[in-house]
């Protein structure tokens, strides 16, 4: 029979301890995300509808971008018990250089836009944290301007070919006066994806005043604040604004690029080259016969061709044919840090989050990309003591299997 007694006043002031209210409304949220998606819960909740789904949406029916997300959860990882981890080493060494993690920010066009410090806050932490981070073409955040915001750490430039080719080679020769030791060159936007979300919102660049943004802007004062009173947007490459970020690429973009380019821009660079886009292993060869550095698998995070390839599918093939000679590299769908570990055990090099730094900065501005961050380096290091592995170096592809939904069919040509 269960022995009663009245409780003890000690012991009840034991149970109830207090937690002081934080006074910060900021690190308030941000103490209370736990995960990549808990950031972009408060990012919604915080940015107008048109600059959140410019960040959160992709190409048409948005279908590479879900079946990118699906490919990383539709993994199975196999740990080593009774092999102790208790520290590990998240370091890798990545086209030349270092890096704490294994991961690096990616560019991201129009940062400003989502929040006001923009490239400023990732390159901040980027640097703060010891990873690389990429400026974009369409940043909104000078090449001068991000290596004051990070002056001792890597910097890295995504550059697109331009009509106006001077414009594009002189963007290069400014990133590499600045000091940035890698290029990424983006070969998967001859012309813009169909981003129907923008055009459903109606989103341009700048933003413009509607009747519909005005009622979406009541209950988000602060980011209007924030817009209005802040320096007005200035962009890498684009002198003229107006329409959608669909009408503002085609206005830009030129589909004629070709391996010509490739020959000009790696004449002009003079640190490291990678080509951001390959969704192919014969574009992947041809590149490494061409001298590139290194290739980054990406869609574009869904943005350009919807149904395109998933790039952490095509990681085990490409690193097996040409993973001896060049840096291997992926993105799109990284939602998660043992996203990021099973990429690095099916043998990528390194890794770049877009979406995921884009969430923290609409959370939180710069202390929300350090969230991202820590997030993300937590789950990694989780991740890697659970498996039983005490350094990326260890990581191989015998700790992950890739679960498959879709299955090709045979084609008549094959």
């Amino acid at each position: 029979m269960v022995q009663r007694q009245f409780p003890k006043p000690v012991e009840l002031l034991e149970l109830m301890q207090f937690k002081k209210p934080e006074l910060n409304g900021t690190k308030r949220r941000l103490d209370a995300a736990f995960t990549i998606a808990d950031l972009r819960t408060i990012a919604k909740r915080r940015t107008p509808k048109a600059a959140f789904d410019y960040t959160d949406g992709a190409a048409e029916g948005e279908t590479s971008l879900a079946r990118a997300r699906q490919a990383f959860e539709d993994v199975e990882f196999h740990p080593d018990v009774l092999r102790p981890a208790e520290n590990v080493d998240t370091f890798v060494q990545i086209l030349g250089g270092p890096s704490a993690l294994p991961f690096g920010i990616a560019p991201t066009g129009f940062t400003r836009l989502m929040q006001t410090e923009g490239e400023v806050a990732g390159a901040g932490a980027a640097g703060a944290a010891g990873i690389p981070f990429t400026l974009s073409t369409l940043g909104t955040t000078s090449i001068e301007g991000v290596k004051a915001a990070n002056p001792h750490g890597r910097n890295w430039f995504q550059l697109y070919v331009m009509r106006e080719r001077e414009i594009s080679y002189g963007l290069a020769k400014r990133a590499a006066e600045a000091g940035f030791d890698t290029l990424q060159f983006t070969v998967d936007t001859p012309v813009a994806g169909a981003r129907l979300r923008d055009k459903r919102n109606g989103f341009s660049i700048p933003p413009q005043l509607t009747l519909g943004t005005i009622v979406n802007a009541i209950p988000r004062p602060w980011w209007w604040i924030d817009f209005l009173t802040t320096p007005k947007l200035e962009f890498a490459s684009l002198s003229a604004t107006g329409g959608t970020v669909g009408d503002l690429l085609n206005a830009a973009m030129d589909p004629t690029i070709s391996y010509e380019d490739l020959e000009i821009i790696r004449g002009i660079w003079p640190g490291k080259i990678v080509i951001k886009g390959v969704q192919n292993v014969a574009d992947a060869k041809r590149l490494i016969d061409h001298g590139v550095d290194g290739i980054i698998l990406s869609n574009h995070g869904g943005r350009q061709l919807d149904r395109a390839p998933i790039p952490f599918h095509l990681l085990p093939t490409v690193v097996r044919e040409v993973g001896k000679d060049a840096t291997i590299m992926v993105d799109t769908g990284i939602m998660n840090g043992a996203d990021i570990v099973a990429a690095m055990a099916l043998g990528a090099k390194f890794t770049l989050i877009g979406r995921a730094y884009l969430y923290g900065l609409m959370a939180g501005g710069r202390a929300g990309v350090d969230k991202t961050i820590e997030i993300l380096r937590s789950e990694i290091e989780r991740t890697m003591k659970l498996l039983g592995v005490a350094s990326i170096a260890e990581l191989e592809p015998r700790h992950v299997t890739q679960l498959t939904r879709l299955a090709p069919m045979p084609r008549s040509d094959a």
